[in-house]
């Protein structure tokens, strides 16, 4: 479970319960708490969250996943 007092901003309630699975609730910090209070953007956020998820979840398909997002914002933001 997310240990709220590490942030002063939002509280997260709805991250109490997970649908869909087990796989953020026993981060420190869960992806989705991590990527809101540092404003970051879809595919910044997406990366972060199939990183922390694959060793639970997606296995390899999720670190393509997260390659997948990195090389959109090389796109973006680099002409990469």
């Amino acid at each position: 479970m997310t240990d709220k007092t590490i942030f002063k901003g939002m509280q997260y309630d709805c991250l109490e319960k997970q649908v869909g699975g087990k796989h953020y609730k026993n981060f420190k910090i869960q992806p989705a708490e991590f990527i809101n209070e540092n404003k970051l953007l879809f595919a910044e956020g997406n990366a972060i969250k199939y990183i922390c998820r694959h060793p639970h979840k997606g296995k390899q398909e999720d670190i393509k996943k997260a390659i997948h997002y990195l090389q959109m914002i090389l796109e973006r933001d680099y002409d990469v």
